[in-house]
């Protein structure tokens, strides 16, 4: 059977069944089951009362220097069928009419075992999409992971193996391997931001600047770097931003009283947050009842005095050309949130290679 034959036999149906018949993966190790149940994104939930995903650290170890670990037990992992919408996209954009190089020079039978390895010390996420990749080209091939989901691991250390036919581990290879690189890198850069404000009462949000298509894979590896989710779209959060204001400018008394009183009309169960630049829009957002009030692109002394005047009723978020040489100074103002758009639109994609033995 050849590689595209494979492909178009892994339907939907299969993937939200769960792992193909022969999976060696446990339900210890999936960051799918939590606890033998399986759990959803929160996307599902347009009404959920929450607006903020907590990040649960189960474990964590006091040696690392560079990383913390966060293991992906316990949270909100993405679903069988997003992981599979995912990998089957990819292998189409990928594979086409078929993986022309291994077909043609790679014998039908010939048979492989390859490793995938880190490069560089990073914090694990992706490997449940790697591992689908692997199964939409052949269901039979044998896959072991050796890491979890928010785990750290060194340069050198093994994520996982794969051994079956050579040329289906050939022609998923580079998409196994851009699915983990990328959320690795996600769940890295999340994590090493974590790390700069600890000891603060400041949480790490991400934002909505996410691949198309991929904004829930990549809000997970936000939540395995330690890391908390903003909302996941427009349907689960009120955000009143700028231009939004400027197209109520004519409202009384104000933009932003007008803008939140109709929030609340029409959708009392969700929070409604209201980004301010300026102190008079922070007096006006808290008078007006706001959940949460975003200083935008604020120097650190304003961002003080406006968590200062605030006094807790109502939590502040800090947002706006967050570095990871910065982010320490913001939270130390005392805001409850810091937003950063970086963790998913800059994070760079990890060094992690699939090795065949020889």
């Amino acid at each position: 059977m050849n590689d595209q034959a494979h492909i178009e036999q892994a339907d939907l149906g299969r993937c939200s069944r769960g792992l193909a018949a022969g999976a060696t993966t446990t339900q210890a190790d999936s960051p799918i089951i939590n606890g033998g149940v399986s759990t959803r994104w929160a996307c599902r939930e347009a009404n959920r009362q929450s607006s903020f995903i907590p990040a649960h650290r189960v474990a964590r170890s006091p040696l690392a220097v560079f990383l913390p670990v966060f293991h992906a037990s316990g949270m909100n992992a993405p679903a069988r069928e997003e992981i599979c919408r995912a990998v089957r996209f990819a292998l189409s954009e990928d594979v086409g009419s078929g993986d022309v190089t291994s077909l043609s020079t790679v014998p039908e039978g010939a048979q492989a075992r390859a490793k995938m390895v880190a490069r560089e010390m990073l914090l694990v996420c992706g490997l449940s999409l790697a591992e689908e990749a692997f199964r939409q080209v052949d269901s039979n091939l044998s896959i072991h992971r050796q890491a979890k989901d928010g785990q750290r691991v060194d340069r050198g250390d093994i994520l996982l193996t794969v051994e079956g036919p050579a040329r289906a581990i050939l022609t998923a290879e580079r998409v196994a391997l851009n699915f983990v690189q990328r959320l690795s890198g996600i769940a890295t850069t999340t994590a090493q931001f974590v790390e700069a404000i600890r000891g603060t009462h400041a949480k790490i949000l991400d934002t909505r600047k996410t691949t198309p298509g991929l904004r829930l894979l990549e809000k997970y590896a936000v939540v395995c770097g330690g890391g908390q989710n903003h909302r996941i779209g427009l349907f689960d959060m009120v955000l009143i931003k700028d231009n939004h204001l400027v197209a109520l400018q004519n409202e009384p008394p104000n933009a932003i009283d007008a803008a939140v009183k109709r929030a609340r009309e029409r959708y009392p169960h969700l929070k409604v947050e209201v980004e301010a630049d300026t102190p008079q829009q922070v007096e006006q957002a808290l008078f007006a009842g706001a959940d949460v009030i975003l200083l935008d692109n604020m120097t650190l002394e304003e961002m003080k005095t406006a968590v200062h005047w605030v006094n807790k009723r109502a939590k502040t978020e800090a947002s706006g050309g967050v570095r990871l040489g910065t982010v320490r100074a913001i939270a130390e103002t005392g805001v409850d949130y810091i937003s950063i758009g970086a963790l998913t639109h800059s994070a760079r994609s990890v060094d992690i290679a699939l090795d065949f033995e020889g």
